[in-house]
């Protein structure tokens, strides 16, 4: 195997990956009650009377169907994800042993409305090789549901909790120890959105709606390298596993995408709006703190923190989302053209990869930027 560590730390890291690899009974801590173990349960959930809806998750940028504004009372939203590990190629010729959430980086977003009930159940194939689990930031207890959820592969877990958090949420996979950064950088995390139930508000309190919404998951990659200035490339998570600990304890990535891949949302694959339309773009970093800018265009609307309870901050610039949390703006485009979405560090949206597009279909507004006169010789 590849090393760029030495043979003591890279047995203490593969003992580790041994421990998960071993199938067992639920590694999950429940007490048999619903509740975590070692605690009697005081409060009983009473759902009987609840309207059940399934939500069917869609690959990022695009969200799942919803409504905006909730219909009717508190639901409980049931969802199904499946854990997958695989090899993806960020960028040509540069590969990752990614552990992801439905097979994309970042896992897919989830909407549901404040006082919903999320009602999850997770996967982990039994062709995976390690025990995952995942933690909600949006939750209350249970290390975010990551004490209940832990499952080897070959197993299944529900998990239910209740939306009553306004606002937009990481969620990551938290398996403990090493494993969690570990799995973090290895493209394990997603985003969840609670709609208050009554609609997104502005800076005064009037009702706003967006025409789309685009999910926009940024991932710090650490890829070894061998001395030859390749990077290399690796048969499983496991295999991996020592070495890319090394290169993350340097904090300073290889690669920094925006959903999966360098260049994932340009071309062909650019998000894409029309002159008049509102777009909510909703952005997370599970790891590193980021500084989001739309070159052409500005936050009507930003969410500091990604918190909905909160009063919009307005006309921005840039906005920053802190690592570990996801961010909410929203703008109105005024102009046709291609706007350029970026980690305003302008190296790593330059040179390591962290940039996406806007295309944007309309007619040209002269009263808003016109050029004068054409470039002619300095007279």
């Amino acid at each position: 195997m590849p090393t760029l560590f030495h043979e003591k730390t890279r047995l203490l890291a593969i003992g580790l990956c041994l421990v998960v690899l071993v199938p067992s009974t639920s590694f999950a801590k429940g007490n048999g009650e619903g509740g975590l173990d070692g605690f009697k349960v005081g409060t009983q959930s009473s759902l009987a009377d609840l309207p059940r809806v399934t939500q069917i998750l869609v690959a990022p940028p695009f969200l799942p169907e919803h409504t905006q504004i909730a219909d009717g009372g508190p639901k409980v939203v049931q969802i199904e994800m499946v854990i997958i590990e695989k090899e993806i190629e960020i960028k040509p010729r540069v590969f990752v042993q990614a552990m992801t959430f439905n097979g994309t980086n970042p896992g897919p977003m989830m909407v549901v409305h404040e006082g919903d009930y999320l009602e999850l159940t997770l996967k982990n194939p039994a062709t995976n090789t390690l025990l995952h689990n995942i933690d909600f930031h949006a939750s209350t207890g249970a290390l975010g549901g990551g004490a209940l959820t832990e499952i080897a592969p070959g197993q299944q877990v529900t998990l239910r909790f209740k939306a009553d958090r306004p606002g937009v949420y990481v969620y990551h996979c938290a398996p403990g120890g090493l494993m969690i950064p570990y799995h973090v950088v290895s493209g394990m995390y997603g985003a969840l959105m609670i709609l208050p139930r009554d609609g997104l508000k502005d800076a005064q309190g009037k009702s706003v709606t967006y025409d789309k919404a685009f999910y926009i998951g940024e991932q710090g990659w650490y890829i070894p390298q061998a001395t030859s200035g390749r990077y290399l490339r690796y048969n499983s998570p496991v295999e991996a596993m020592s070495d890319v600990l090394e290169v993350m304890k340097g904090l300073t990535p290889t690669h920094i995408t925006f959903n999966g891949k360098v260049g994932a949302l340009t071309g062909d694959n650019a998000m894409k709006a029309n002159v008049g339309e509102t777009v909510l773009f909703l952005h997370s970093q599970a790891n590193e703190d980021t500084r989001i800018h739309l070159i052409g265009g500005h936050g009507d609307l930003v969410w500091p923190g990604g918190s909905f309870r909160n009063t919009p901050n307005t006309d921005l610039e840039t906005w920053s989302v802190n690592g570990g949390e996801s961010g909410a703006a929203m703008y109105t485009f005024k102009q046709p053209g291609l706007y350029a979405y970026v980690n305003h560090n302008l190296i790593e949206a330059i040179m390591l990869g962290a940039a996406a597009h806007v295309v944007v279909e309309g007619e040209w507004n002269n009263d808003y930027m016109e050029q004068v006169s054409p470039p002619r010789p300095i007279q």
